[in-house]
C-alpha cells in the first residue's frame, strides 16, 4: 500500500470525530532562514545545527511534545521550536525539558509574566532602568543595559523591574541571530560604579555559582578602561567612556511598544486551567517577586549584559 493510502486508512476522518473531538490542528507555518552565512557555520560548530537536517530535527521535537506533553498549551512554530533546539545544541530530551521548564516558570510566576506588554511596563521603560544599546560587541552579542538607581522604589515594585527584564529578552530573542539560550546565554556581565560591599557580597557568593556563570562576571569599578578591554569605546556611551553619543533609551523603547501586538498575542491570552506535564517552578535564581523595596538593591549603579 502506498504511504499516501496508508495515510487515508490510518487517519479518522472529520465525520467519524466525536462531538468532544477535533480534527488534528494545522501544521505550523514553515520556516525560513534569515541566518548568514557566517552565522550558518557558526550554528554548525558550535550548536551542531546543520541545515540540511533542521526541518528535521524540528519536527522530531514538534512530534515528542505532541507524544510526551498533548495538554502543554505551547506553540509549535518551526522558529519557536528552534529556538529551544539551539538552546540545548540540538539534544531532544534537553531541548524538550527546557520546552516545558520554560512553560512552567510562566505558569507558577503569573505576577511577572500575565500581561506582560510593553504598555504595562510604560513606567519602568521610561525610567530608564534597562535599554538595550544600538550597537553589538565584536561578537555579535546584544548588549542590555540595567541601571538600577534609576528604580525609584516608591514609583513601582520591584516586580516591574523584573517584568520589564523578560520583556526585553522575550523581545531579543525573536530575532534568530539572538537564538542561543532562556532560550538566551548570557555571555558576559559587566559591573560598574558598584560599591565596595557589592565586591564583598559577590566574594561570598562566588564559590556557589557554576565556575562557567563565575567567569562571565567582571567588577570594574569606576576603572572604564577595564571595561573598555572588553566593550570598545565604539560602541558604547559617553556615559560608559565611549564615543557612541549620548545613552539614548527612546530608540529602544520604540522597538519594544511597536510589538506590542506581538505581547498581547503571546501573554495576554486566557491561560488554561491546568497543563498536567507542569509541575511548580520556582522563579529563576536571584529573582524573588516578593523582594521587599530596599534601597541596597539599588545601589549597583549600572550593569552591561552582552547576550546572544
Amino acid at each position: 500500500m502506498s504511504e499516501e493510502s496508508d495515510s487515508l486508512r490510518t487517519s479518522p476522518s472529520v465525520a467519524s470525530l466525536s462531538e468532544n473531538e477535533l480534527p488534528p490542528p494545522a501544521e505550523p507555518p514553515g520556516y525560513v532562514c534569515s541566518l548568514t552565512e557566517d552565522l550558518v557555520t557558526k550554528a554548525r560548530e558550535e550548536l551542531q545545527e546543520k541545515p540540511e537536517w533542521r526541518l528535521r530535527d524540528v519536527q522530531a521535537l514538534r512530534d515528542m511534545v505532541r507524544k510526551e506533553c498533548p495538554n502543554l498549551s505551547t506553540s509549535l512554530d518551526d522558529a519557536f521550536l528552534l529556538r529551544f533546539l539551539r538552546a540545548r545544541k540540538f539534544d531532544y530530551d534537553r531541548a524538550l525539558q527546557l520546552l516545558v521548564n520554560y512553560h512552567s516558570c510562566r505558569r507558577s510566576w503569573p505576577e511577572v509574566f500575565n500581561n506582560l506588554k510593553p504598555s504595562a511596563l510604560k513606567d519602568v521603560l521610561a525610567s530608564g532602568f534597562l535599554t538595550v544599546l544600538p550597537h553589538t560587541d565584536p561578537r555579535g552579542c546584544h548588549i542590555l543595559c540595567m541601571r538600577p538607581d534609576r528604580w525609584i522604589p516608591s514609583n513601582y515594585p520591584i516586580t516591574e523591574n523584573i517584568r520589564a527584564i523578560y520583556l526585553t529578552l522575550e523581545k531579543l530573542i525573536q530575532s534568530e541571530e539572538t537564538q542561543d539560550g532562556f532560550p538566551i546565554r548570557i555571555k558576559a556581565v559587566h559591573v560598574v560604579n558598584e560599591p565596595r560591599i557589592f565586591k564583598g557580597i559577590f566574594a561570598i557568593i562566588k564559590p556557589f555559582l557554576k565556575e562557567k556563570i563565575a567567569n562571565r562576571f567582571f567588577l570594574h569599578g569606576s576603572n572604564l578602561n577595564s571595561l573598555h578591554t572588553s566593550l570598545p569605546r565604539s560602541i558604547l556611551p559617553k556615559e560608559y567612556g565611549g564615543t557612541a553619543g549620548e545613552l539614548d533609551i527612546t530608540a529602544w523603547n520604540a522597538v519594544l511598544l511597536a510589538s506590542e501586538e506581538d505581547f498581547v498575542r503571546e501573554f495576554c491570552q486566557p491561560v488554561p486551567v491546568c497543563d498536567s506535564i507542569l509541575g511548580q517552578a520556582p522563579p529563576p535564581e536571584g529573582l524573588t517577586p516578593d523582594v521587599q523595596c530596599d534601597d541596597s538593591l539599588r545601589a549597583v549603579k549600572s550593569q552591561l549584559y552582552s547576550c546572544y
